[in-house]
């Protein structure tokens, strides 16, 4: 497994607005700012180590940007920013399942991620189209460079306009392709899969098979 080459810098996540507009404080130091759409999402900008992105470190990190908050209000705050049931169940079943057995060494589960990123004036230039996959609906960072993309896919996935959609379904295999290229992995749910009866059983499957190929637990 070669990872993804680089090192994160900033990661803008648990969006739950309109799209933030971003600006460099610094651009030698990719240093950003957020100057419009703050209180939609939340960004991380410490380094991030050879282990990953570990949930303590997150907890940590949410104690200082939100003095007096602790994990259960982090994880509320996450939870907002979910848009679907079957996103909210596999969520609630990744920490019901895991935070207790890996303890400290949990990896994050990141939900709604930016990965390109436009400007809002985009839309005003013409020839110019919108970057594709702008947004991940779950991210984890581990050891080794290892990123892993989760998707959960409704109907907006495939269609258009209600109708399916061949041209839509081409543009996100073809930024599948570009993702596990650049060293990701990425797994897609069909919602369906994550609401009703054997949900929760399919969900920890997934990521005990993960877990276990990562060498999280053995």
């Amino acid at each position: 497994m070669r990872g993804v080459g680089g090192r994160p810098k900033n990661l803008i996540f648990a969006s739950r607005g309109p799209k933030p507009e971003i600006g460099f404080a610094d651009a030698i130091n990719n240093d950003i700012v957020i100057l419009s759409g703050e209180e939609s999402c939340l960004v991380y900008d410490r380094p991030i180590g050879a282990s990953g992105l570990l949930w303590s470190e997150l907890v940590a990190w949410w104690g200082e940007v939100a003095p007096g908050a602790d994990a259960a209000k982090l994880g509320a705050r996450l939870q907002e920013s979910l848009a679907s049931d079957a996103e909210r169940k596999l969520f609630a079943t990744y920490f019901k399942s895991y935070r207790s057995a890996l303890g400290e060494e949990l990896p994050a589960l990141l939900p709604q991620v930016y990965l390109h990123y436009d400007p809002a004036v985009v839309k005003t230039l013409r020839h110019r189209l919108p970057l594709p996959r702008q947004r991940m609906d779950f991210l984890m960072l581990l050891r080794n460079r290892q990123r892993i993309v989760i998707e959960v896919d409704g109907k907006h996935h495939f269609s258009e306009n209600d109708l399916p959609s061949l041209n839509v379904y081409a543009d996100m295999v073809s930024a599948d392709r570009e993702l596990r290229l650049a060293g990701y992995e990425v797994y897609r749910f069909g919602a369906n899969e994550l609401v009703g009866s054997g949900a929760e059983a399919r969900i920890t499957d997934f990521f005990e098979k993960l877990f276990r190929l990562h060498r999280i637990r053995q």
